[in-house]
């Protein structure tokens, strides 16, 4: 009996001895953390608490078969269950500060950045900073310069209230609430002015930002003078397409040909729109030189119209053909009928490489034929449906279009084309270009390299300066579309009509810093317009009619179960 007491005591004694590990703890995380240095001596007393507290747990569960108890196992499942569940949760937030995954549903992608803008903002040469001097944060426009900033980490926006720091207001000289403003470097530009009815545009924004941080500037000159498409806002204009050329960055400027007799030396891009009638000889030679040099040039001809580009036209290895057009499952979509083909098939090209199966439509268009021609990349950028759903009709009077065996074409149609042509060098020695297989006429460039033509060189004579196309090795490009009316006012915004008209100008300028993309889309207006008499109407029904059926169907019900 008295041996069995002294057991128990011992017993006790050890119990108490483990009560030294806590202890041990504290006093190395006190001595921690009141010199903030994590020596020797605290982590000898943390290592020393821990080891005899793990020591007194293992001891005190076997003397108590503290593991075998059911409360205990219990117990553990819960811990473990708990700090797993606590591990999942900081797993997953950890994750999702780390990467973002967001999903946008709505129809037209709205909460979505375009892809011109996030390959505009990635490739950001320097910091670029929006300012927004407003009291109220619309979420918005904040979740807009969210998407922005997510993009890269040059892009940084603010938001500043002009009361409470009217240098900076001063600074940028804002005049009311709710003006925008871009910031890169010294360069500043107005946005645009939000307000309750009008909130920031990604539009605006993607085109401020394009010519903030772009330096150069390309000359697009529109040929006048044949009934093209007139520049100034008027009906059957591109006015829209002139200022979305402006934002990109480029200037336009009217060019007769008749006059000058030449493009002008600094024309990144001529651009012949809608031609009615046929361009001079002497016009249609000066576009050929200017390709010859290394030019680039758009052509958008319409059905029913000569210009008379045939012979530019076939050393390029393209013809117009004078059928129409006609996409029976497209037009009515739209709504514009059958003579409006709808395309949703594009070609392998930098201009419609983001587009997919987007939709834009061409009203009265004529189909391209393409054939082969040495030295000359063809790729085809529009194509219509597949025969029966399109064909190229040839009876252009008649009221009811149908197929015609041997005189209609079978679609697919090709509707567009981009060409390219390597220009080869121009050696200083030789004042005469070398003859080529290409049908086009050779350009005349004796007269710039001497005053007196001469068959022969004069070797002792210096060299003239070359220009920048006769330095190295050029490239031409052209773009042939067989309609116009796309990038009219009111059409060039609807669906990707405008895309296609800015990216074909965008390749064309040789401007790799481009970005050659589908531009940002704007919301869609859902409003439902009604007359007077239809909004009464609809008063009536809801506060009238409706309530009225409901009671009688109550009235019916509780007449029946009486």
């Amino acid at each position: 009996m008295t041996n069995n007491m002294k057991i128990v005591t011992k017993k006790k004694q050890w119990k108490y001895l483990f009560w030294l590990g806590p202890f041990l703890i504290a006093v190395g995380l006190t001595v921690g953390l009141v010199s903030e240095q994590w020596g020797l001596i605290p982590l000898v007393f943390l290592i020393a608490g821990i080891v005899i507290s793990g020591l007194g747990i293992i001891w005190q569960s076997y003397e108590t078969n503290w593991w075998k108890r059911r409360s205990t196992q219990a117990g553990t499942n819960a811990l473990v269950a708990t700090l797993a569940v606590l591990a999942i949760l900081g797993l997953i937030n950890f994750l999702g500060t780390r990467y973002h995954l967001r999903t946008d549903l709505t129809e037209t992608q709205l909460f979505t950045l375009a892809p011109q803008s996030r390959e505009l903002v990635r490739v950001l040469p320097q910091p670029v900073k929006v300012w927004v001097f407003d009291v109220n944060q619309n979420p918005q426009d904040r979740e807009l310069l969210e998407n922005y900033q997510r993009q890269s980490s040059k892009f940084k926006y603010e938001y500043i209230d002009p009361q409470a720091r009217p240098g900076l207001a001063e600074k940028f000289d804002v005049k009311n609430y709710g003006e925008v403003y871009l910031e890169s470097g010294d360069k500043r530009q107005l946005v645009q002015t939000v307000n309750e009815n009008e909130r920031l545009s990604e539009i605006r924004l993607t085109s401020r930002l394009q010519q903030l941080t772009n330096s150069t500037t390309a000359k697009v000159y529109l040929l006048q003078g044949h009934g093209e498409r007139q520049i100034s806002p008027a009906k059957g204009a591109i006015s829209q397409a002139v200022q979305g050329l402006g934002d990109k960055n480029f200037t336009t400027s009217p060019l007769n040909l008749g006059e000058t007799s030449k493009v002008p030396e600094d024309a990144a891009v001529v651009i012949v729109a809608g031609p009615k009638r046929g361009l001079f000889e002497g016009e249609v030679k000066a576009l050929q030189e200017y390709l010859n040099r290394g030019g680039n040039l758009l052509l958008m001809i319409d059905p029913n119209t000569d210009p008379k580009l045939n012979s530019l036209l076939q050393g390029w290895g393209v013809r117009l053909d004078n059928r129409l057009a006609v996409n029976v499952s497209g037009g009515s979509v739209v709504g514009l009928g059958p003579a409006t083909p709808l395309v949703t098939e594009y070609g392998q090209h930098p201009i419609t490489k983001d587009f997919d199966n987007g939709n834009s439509f061409y009203p009265i268009a004529r189909p391209l034929e393409i054939t082969s021609v040495p030295g000359v990349e063809a790729t085809p950028l529009l194509r219509t449906k597949p025969y029966p759903n399109s064909w190229a009709e040839s009876d252009l009077q008649s009221e009811k279009l149908e197929f015609n065996e041997g005189k209609d074409l079978k679609g697919p149609l090709t509707l567009g084309v981009a060409f390219t042509r390597k220009q080869p060098p121009k050696s200083a020695s030789t004042p005469q270009a070398a003859p080529t297989p290409s049908p086009l006429p050779s350009p005349t460039t004796q007269s710039k390299t001497s005053p007196t033509p001469s068959t022969s060189p004069a070797p002792s004579a210096p060299p003239p300066t070359p220009t920048p196309s006769s330095q190295t090795a050029t490239e031409s490009r052209l773009v042939v579309l067989g309609n116009s009316e796309f990038a009219t006012d009111g059409l060039f915004q609807q669906q990707l009509n405008g895309d296609v008209f800015l990216n074909s100008v965008t390749w064309l300028s040789q401007q790799d810093q481009q970005p050659l993309s589908i531009r940002p889309k704007e919301p869609k207006n859902r409003r439902i317009t009604l007359t007077t008499t239809q909004g009464n109407l609809l008063i009536l029904s809801s506060l009238l009619v409706l309530p009225l059926i409901g009671f009688a169907i109550a009235v019916i019900i509780w007449w029946k179960r009486r």
